[in-house]
């Protein structure tokens, strides 16, 4: 299989940032797209509201940690694209066993769905499972450091997955994207934080740790990573990351995102943004060696490109966001 045309996808966690990029990846490229979407009685759509009513993307509400409904979801489906999970770290202090239960059992639940159904699956880890490089830039042997309840629980929603490829040769591919960002991104992250702030008329910018530096990957460049890997033979059984190669510090990235918004606000650190002790992730820097080698994908969208197109998407939607207010 050289392309998705015409195929039946189901797509995990559709609704959200990345997922809702995907989405319209897919659409793009004639896949047949079936959303699961988190159920919430106001029948609210996310960034996928533009589909309500439309044939092009069939709308499930469902959740994860129900067996029976993503069993539903995945039926007749040739392959699944998991991204639904609790993602917020600070929050994961506070909740530790939702994270579990819908990151580690909510990835079991799709695992088991797709052998039943003859799927294919594409999960969703995270470079946070690394926890603080010990040797860089990061390659896909890099030990696992669970520093915080939330990359513990996609640790194990990682395992899961990879034991359904080697117990019943289940075609899973684990994709591990670095730090995207780009248009639709919430402000629990970085970026849209401090965009948020910006564009809001902020004299000051409140962060938490200035001094870790991430590896920062547009969105569109980490959608196309999810399709590359969907398509290739050769990752059936791996992980990839998908990142850029590069980092930047947070202070550095502030910085250029003042620049971007055209402001002069200053950058002020905030205590209570900050990680607990042993928890701060100081470093992530992706080696995409693999990833490139087994599909032949590569991030296009440079950073100073990114940041300016976020910069704008963030500006014309800043009634979605609270500024100034921290989101945990």
């Amino acid at each position: 299989m050289n392309t998705l045309n015409g195929t039946r996808v189901l797509v995990t966690g559709a609704e959200g940032f990345i997922g809702s990029t995907l989405v319209d990846l897919l659409v793009e490229r004639g896949a047949r797209v079936r959303a699961l979407v988190h159920y919430k009685p106001y029948a609210e759509r996310g960034h996928l509201a533009k589909y309500l009513g439309s044939e092009e993307v069939e709308m499930v509400a469902g959740d994860v940690r129900d067996p029976g409904r993503v069993q539903d979801a995945v039926a007749g489906c040739d392959t699944v694209f998991h991204l639904a999970a609790l993602i917020g770290i600070p929050y994961s202090y506070l909740a530790p066993e939702a994270y579990v239960q819908t990151n580690v059992v909510g990835t079991q639940n799709v695992a088991a769905a797709c052998l039943r159904a003859g799927a294919s699956l594409v999960h969703t880890s995270t470079s946070e499972v690394y926890g603080t490089a010990i040797t860089a830039p990061i390659t896909e042997a890099h030990p696992l450091q669970p520093q915080s309840p939330y990359s513990a629980s996609k640790i194990g929603a990682d395992m899961t997955a990879l034991s359904y490829w080697h117990a019943f040769e289940l075609p899973v591919t684990v994709v591990r994207p670095f730090n995207t960002y780009g248009p639709r991104q919430s402000a629990r992250a970085v970026i849209p934080t401090i965009l948020s702030q910006l564009h809001a008329g902020a004299g000051e910018i409140r962060l938490g740790s200035l001094t870790p530096t991430r590896d920062f990957t547009y969105v569109t460049d980490t959608a196309e990573g999810f399709l590359a890997a969907a398509l290739s033979p050769k990752a059936r059984g791996e992980v990839l990351n998908l990142g850029t190669g590069s980092e930047i510090a947070i202070g550095e990235l502030a910085e250029q995102l003042i620049a971007a918004a055209g402001s002069t606000a200053k950058v002020v650190q905030d205590p209570s943004r900050l990680r607990p002790g042993g928890s701060e992730v100081e470093r992530l820097l992706s080696d995409n060696t693999k990833a490139r080698e087994l599909t032949g994908w590569r991030p296009k969208v440079s950073l100073t490109e990114g940041l300016r197109a976020t910069s704008a998407w963030v500006a014309a939607n800043l009634d979605a966001f609270a500024p100034g207010r921290y989101q945990v």
